[in-house]
């Protein structure tokens, strides 16, 4: 019901952390003790202050009601809240326990201390209080379903990942697509060997299995086994000739093993695919210039500075090129910019 918004508000709350200039802190400093006297009123301004990224502000405030009558209804609730949305965890999870002693049945405070366990690097404790959530809103709750299948995973209990994740996508969870999605997010945790293995499941219960080629292609090229990802990336064309990042993957591949024609050639499908993506643009432009054509190569490397003007790779390669032209000049430049560009990056 509200996790998805509640994911977010960590990032937002640093994010906001300096807050409007002066004018919102106005109403925590007037008429306090009209304030406290009404608890209602306090909580509707400290949550006016936490929601405006004043945490300490929002925080006083409740301080001065928690000094005036320290068993005010819903106290605990209202801290732990503030806390969390500061990404003080662990002082969150402290108030949402006492909150939940008071009020078992408090739905939002439950989500909010799982996520707050979460956060603070103890799965198994927030696995119980995330599948409780996950048993109210079974078909709602994708961020819930999501938080759970991670904190599977960091517990090593992968088979109950996949079913989350295959509840996160609304399919059975012993099927082909649920092995596919535990992938990826093993994959994305750096759980690489059972990522693998889970792929080649998913691919063993459907052989035509969409993306699922595509997917040991990527493992594999990241791992540089590349005659691996070759194999795999050709598979997944064979099932699905349209597809342009395939293509492009393929190519990658291919150039890591300096097949620079048949790059090029992977490179102008994936292109007339789809002529929207930057890196098909940037990679023909690295096999133009490996290939001895560094005036083409500028061509197509300012083009894909057109689609992504801050791509510190582009502007390194389109140097590489202007240097193999002699216009030494603007391949400093061009070189400069980009060891600036990945500085920041």
């Amino acid at each position: 019901m509200f996790l998805g918004l509640l994911l977010l508000f960590p990032l937002l709350g640093q994010a906001a952390s300096p807050g409007p200039p002066a004018a919102p802190k106005a109403p925590a400093q007037a008429s306090t003790e009209t304030a406290t006297a009404n608890p209602a009123a306090t909580f509707a301004q400290a949550q006016g202050l936490v929601d405006r990224g004043q945490f300490d502000e929002g925080i006083s405030l409740l301080r001065q009601l928690q000094a005036r009558d320290p068993k005010t209804k819903g106290l605990n609730r209202e801290f732990g809240v503030a806390y969390y949305k500061h990404s003080d965890f662990m002082s969150a999870a402290g108030y949402l326990q006492q909150e939940l002693q008071e009020d078992p049945s408090d739905s939002e405070a439950t989500q909010l201390l799982g996520l707050s366990y979460y956060f603070s690097g103890k799965p198994a404790q927030a696995v119980p209080l995330l599948e409780k959530v996950n048993s109210w809103y079974p078909s709602a709750n994708v961020d819930a379903s999501y938080v759970l299948g991670i904190c599977y995973i960091q517990l090593r209990n992968y088979d109950q990942a996949r079913k989350a994740f295959a509840a996160m996508y609304g399919v059975k969870p012993d099927s082909a697509p649920a092995y596919l999605f535990a992938a990826r997010m093993l994959l994305r945790e750096e759980f690489d060997p059972i990522a693998e293995h889970y792929a080649k499941q998913a691919i063993a219960i459907d052989p035509k299995l969409p993306l699922a080629h595509y997917f040991l292609g990527e493992l594999y090229l990241y791992k540089s086994r590349i005659p691996e990802s070759i194999e795999q990336f050709q598979q997944e064309l064979v099932l699905d000739p349209a597809h342009a990042p395939t293509y492009y993957k393929l190519a990658d591949a291919y150039t890591r093993v300096m097949k620079w024609d048949d790059a090029e050639r992977l490179l102008q499908r994936s292109i007339w695919l789809d002529s929207t993506a930057s890196g098909p643009y940037i990679l023909m432009g690295k096999v133009l210039l490996n290939k001895g054509e560094p005036n083409l190569a500028v061509r197509t490397l300012k083009h894909a500075l057109q689609m992504d003007p801050n791509n510190y790779i582009t502007h390194h390669l389109l140097g590489e090129s202007y240097r193999a032209l002699g216009e030494a000049q603007q391949a400093s430049d061009e070189l400069k910019l980009a060891g600036q560009l990945e500085s920041k990056q």
